[in-house]
C-alpha cells in the first residue's frame, strides 16, 4: 500500500511538473516571436494553456518602448483569453476560434527629433517587406476578436526637456472577424486605439492597412464630441490637490486665475483655455474637474494630460 501511495505522489508531481514546464516553454515562444515582431521588450506575468478546455489565459502582458525612447510601457493588456482548436494543431495550423484581450493603456512617446515609438517598431521599419514576404509561420486563423480600449497617454518630448502630455479616454469596446496573421493582428491593436483618438500621420496605418486592417484615422475622436472636461476623486485634502494642481500649470502652462477659496484655477496650456474646479467631498476626499477648449472648440486630451500629472503628483 505504501509503494502504490509514492508512486501514486511521484505520478501526480510528474503531471504537475510536465504542466508548469508547458506553460513556461510556451510562455517563452510567445514573448520570443512578438518581441521579434515588434523589435521592443516583451513581458507576460502569467500565462496558461487548458488542453481539455482548449483555451489559453495570458495576464500582465506587456510591451515596452523600442530603441530611442524611454523604458516605459508601449502597451499594457492586463487580461488575453483564448480559445483555440486543438484538431487544427495536428493539422499544422493555428486556428482560433476568439480571442478577447483588455488594453489598460497605450503609452505614446514622440522624442526630439519628432518620431513616434510605434513607428520604431520593426513591424513599422519593414514595412511591405513585413506584410508581404512569404511567411515560414504556422498559417492563421482568427474568427473573433473582441477588443477592449482603455485610454492612451502621450509623452510629446519634440519641444523640450518636459513633455507635452495629452490622454485620450477611449474606453471602448470593438469586434472584430477573419484575421488571418500575427501581423495584422499585432497591427489592429496598435493602429485602432490611435485611429479612435483621432490621431493622424502615424506610419503604423499604412502598415495595418497592408496587412489587411481597414484602418482610417479621422480629424476627431468620435467620443469626445461635445466633451471637454474630465474628472477624478482623490483620497487626499482639498490643500495638497490644490497645490498639486497649481504646480503643474504652472510647470506646463501660465496660471491665469487663482482663487482657492473658490476652488477654482484659469490657465493657459497649450494654446487651450483650461478652468479647473476642486471640490472638497470629505475630509480626506477631493473631487476635481478639468476642462479645456481651443477656439472653443474642446480638447479633452488636453485637460486629460493634465490630470494625468496631477494624479503623479498625489501618489
Amino acid at each position: 500500500m505504501k509503494k502504490i501511495i509514492i508512486t501514486l505522489s511521484i505520478v501526480i508531481i510528474c503531471i504537475f511538473t510536465a504542466s508548469i514546464l508547458k506553460d513556461q516553454i510556451i510562455k517563452t515562444v510567445v514573448t520570443v516571436v512578438t518581441t521579434q515582431l515588434t523589435g521592443a521588450s516583451v513581458h507576460i506575468d502569467n500565462f496558461a494553456l487548458g488542453v481539455f478546455r482548449q483555451s489559453v489565459k495570458i495576464s500582465g502582458f506587456k510591451i515596452y518602448n523600442p530603441r530611442g525612447f524611454s523604458k516605459s510601457l508601449l502597451v499594457e493588456l492586463p487580461k488575453i483569453n483564448v480559445g483555440y482548436d486543438l484538431g487544427a494543431l495536428f493539422k499544422k495550423k493555428l486556428h482560433l476560434m476568439n480571442i478577447e484581450i483588455e488594453l489598460k493603456e497605450m503609452g505614446l512617446e514622440k522624442n526630439r527629433e519628432g518620431e513616434l515609438n510605434v513607428d520604431a517598431l520593426t513591424l513599422v521599419k519593414q514595412g511591405k517587406k513585413q506584410s508581404a514576404k512569404p511567411s515560414a509561420q504556422m498559417p492563421m486563423q482568427l474568427d473573433m476578436l473582441q477588443l477592449g480600449i482603455g485610454k492612451i497617454v502621450l509623452k510629446d518630448y519634440s519641444a523640450g526637456e518636459t513633455p507635452v502630455i495629452k490622454v485620450y479616454d477611449i474606453n471602448i469596446h470593438k469586434n472584430y472577424s477573419n484575421i488571418t496573421s500575427a501581423q495584422q493582428l499585432v497591427g489592429l491593436i496598435l493602429a485602432e486605439p490611435m485611429k479612435e483618438a483621432g490621431i493622424k500621420g502615424v506610419k503604423i496605418y499604412g502598415v495595418a492597412m497592408l496587412a489587411g486592417v481597414a484602418v482610417l484615422p479621422v480629424a476627431v475622436a468620435a467620443t469626445f464630441i461635445g466633451r471637454d472636461n474630465v474628472e477624478q476623486e482623490f483620497l487626499t485634502s482639498f490643500d495638497n490637490v490644490f497645490e498639486a494642481t497649481l504646480t503643474v500649470l504652472k510647470g506646463t502652462g501660465k496660471v491665469t486665475r487663482e482663487d482657492k477659496l473658490d476652488g477654482a484655477i484659469g490657465a493657459e496650456v497649450n494654446s487651450a483655455q483650461v478652468a479647473v474646479k476642486i471640490t472638497k467631498k470629505e475630509e480626506d476626499k477631493t473631487k476635481i474637474v478639468i476642462s479645456a477648449r481651443r477656439y472653443l472648440l474642446p480638447k479633452p486630451e488636453i485637460a486629460g494630460g493634465i490630470l494625468y500629472e496631477i494624479s503623479g503628483k498625489l501618489k
